[in-house]
């Protein structure tokens, strides 16, 4: 798969820009400036027909199309993309991804007999079924000590650059025991910032099995999804999950902890992969 900024089309805008602002403290006002993230519209097009619009960083653009791809099920392997082109224009980016046959022809049979449009969250839909479809089971086979999960969250502030300079962003990160912090991606979306980690570590060839995914967001049903086509065994996050994404973690296999601050920590689902887990239980 080769990548290119399209000759027609210009630079992406930056991912994050500096905006004039007043400043009020302690009953003064001052003019400043204050870096805040970029949100545009990015389209996601396979073989040219648009499967969804997002609204996203513009940052990590490639990475993004390979992972949504991935977790959407477009794709199963990024050698599935012949060629990508990052088209900007005034209105937003579209990233151009050709995918090579047989996978083409399948694809534009899939979109003839799709309903209608989608948007953004659980992209490329075709009914309300497909809004709580199984993920693919996860084995029950990495363990992780507490220790490790506490590590690993800790580890994933310093390398949100982005958060950094705007604290507006999500960001999804990837620990592998004996590595640490492989990978970090961030986003204003939480699903993009995921894709975007799925994506790299999709084309730097690092196999998710044997690690953790990081989220400094709640956990919902469409991460769970997206966790389980990465065959993550664990998803950890700063906040809570939802109902629906407790459901699907359990049924998929996912070890799923939330609520990740300090040494503190709750496991909602399949526990046993934490090995060193407190034993003293409120009864």
């Amino acid at each position: 798969m080769t990548g290119d900024i399209a000759e027609d089309g210009g630079e992406p805008p930056p991912p994050t820009q500096d905006v004039p602002c007043s400043v009020w403290r302690r009953g003064e006002v001052s003019a400043s400036f204050r870096a805040v993230p970029e949100e545009t519209a990015i389209a996601l097009t396979f073989n040219g027909s648009t499967h969804a619009v997002m609204m996203a960083t513009p940052a990590n653009l490639e990475e993004f199309a390979v992972g949504f791809a991935l977790t959407e099920g477009v794709i199963e392997a990024p050698s599935e993309i012949a060629n990508l082109d990052i088209v900007a224009t005034p209105l937003g980016v579209e990233l151009r991804a050709w995918l090579k046959e047989p996978l083409a022809r399948a694809y534009a049979a899939r979109r003839r007999s799709m309903a209608g449009p989608t948007g953004c969250g659980l992209c490329g839909i075709e009914s309300l079924e497909d809004a709580s479809r199984p993920a693919p089971f996860v084995p029950n086979v990495s363990r992780f000590s507490s220790e490790s999960i506490i590590q690993a969250m800790a580890s994933l502030p310093a390398r949100q650059e982005l958060n950094r300079l705007t604290h507006a962003v999500h960001a999804a990160g990837f620990w592998l025991p004996g590595r640490g912090l492989v990978a970090v991606r961030e986003d204003v979306g939480r699903h993009n910032a995921l894709d975007k980690l799925v994506g790299a570590l999709a084309r730097g060839g690092i196999a998710a099995a044997h690690g953790i995914i990081l989220l400094t967001s709640r956990v919902s049903i469409e991460l769970i999804q997206k966790a389980a086509r990465l065959s993550a065994p664990v998803v950890a996050a700063v906040s809570c999950p939802t109902a629906a994404g407790i459901r699907l973690a359990e049924s998929c296999g996912i070890t799923l902890i939330a609520i990740a601050r300090g040494q503190d920590f709750e496991i909602f689902t399949h526990p046993e992969r934490i090995v060193d887990r407190a034993q003293n239980h409120v009864a």
